[in-house]
């Protein structure tokens, strides 16, 4: 494993344990040229999943893009990077065990939207105006105001 600071090639590992969600082993390890210390995630290679997009073209599902997109709707937020892997990690193990070759675009979002939402309401609608594609105010409001609904309804 390459050393991410000096980029010798030889490194010991000094910690080996599963993740919270048990999709990916983490190895702590320690670069034998300048000793410094750097993580590592080993997960298990899957046959890909393409998703389908809303105008029916399809890419590879890219658990990358979502998180790019999860850290970018948390950003000034008090919201830990583990928590953002740890929604990546559940959606991302609802794409590999539908054992669909194919899932829709619409069906990751949602599922990013319903952990976000328990998270923070703040990030969740910040995601979902760029999911859903907010084009006024008007329904931008409409989703607020159903925020607001549920919110009343689990503090009665």
């Amino acid at each position: 494993m390459r050393c991410q600071y000096c980029g010798y090639l030889d490194s010991r590992v000094i910690d080996s344990r599963p993740t919270e969600e048990g999709s990916s082993i983490r190895r702590r390890r320690e670069c034998l040229r300048c000793g410094r210390r750097f993580t590592t995630y080993e997960k298990i290679e899957t046959s890909p999943v393409m998703v389908v997009k809303k105008d029916m073209r399809r890419e590879p599902f890219n658990a990358s893009k979502m998180k790019q997109g999860l850290l970018h709707a948390c950003q000034k937020r008090p919201i830990s990077v583990k928590d953002i892997d740890t929604i990546v990690e559940k959606v991302e193990k609802l794409v590999y065990s539908s054992g669909d070759d194919e899932i829709s675009s619409r069906r990751i979002g949602e599922a990013v939207m319903a952990e976000l939402k328990e998270l923070d309401e703040v990030a969740y609608v910040r995601f979902a105006s760029v999911y859903r594609q907010f084009t006024d105010v008007s329904s931008f409001m409409d989703e607020l105001n159903k925020l607001v609904l549920e919110g009343k309804g689990k503090n009665a």
